[in-house]
């Protein structure tokens, strides 16, 4: 017989992830004033939309922002723009972010979905879904 080192889980390691996963679920099915699009075809996963994704998330919870939501789509058409993110906030108009990188994604975030003011620089479109 092997012997195995693996650590038993404890009921706070279960309730740590429990919590975990209700902040994960609701950044992806959540009710939210702003919704952050994540374009996760494999055009886009390729060019690096799971980088863009895990920022955007990670920035999210760091912050608290519970009336954030981040959720991913398929492709959106444009291959040659990916990664791409879709930015859409209550009662306004969605705007199309392209050529993302976590860095220009976490900007997205400050300044159009917390600050109210388009990235011109990165935005492809508006009024687009």
């Amino acid at each position: 017989m092997r012997s195995t080192n693996i650590a038993k889980l404890k009921i706070e390691d279960l309730e740590k992830i429990a919590r975990r996963m209700k902040k994960v679920i609701h950044l992806r099915e959540g009710e939210a004033k702003a919704k952050i699009i994540v374009h996760m075809g494999t055009c886009g996963i390729a060019a690096g939309a799971r980088a863009v994704m895990t920022a955007l998330v990670e920035a999210i919870e760091k912050q608290d922002l519970s009336d954030v939501l981040v959720t991913i789509s398929s492709c959106a058409g444009l291959c040659g723009q990916e990664p791409m993110i879709t930015v859409a906030i209550q009662d306004q108009p969605p705007v199309r972010y392209v050529n993302m990188t976590a860095a220009k994604a976490l900007e997205v975030l400050e300044k159009h979905v917390l600050g109210g003011r388009i990235v011109e620089a990165y935005a492809l479109a508006a009024n687009n879904k």
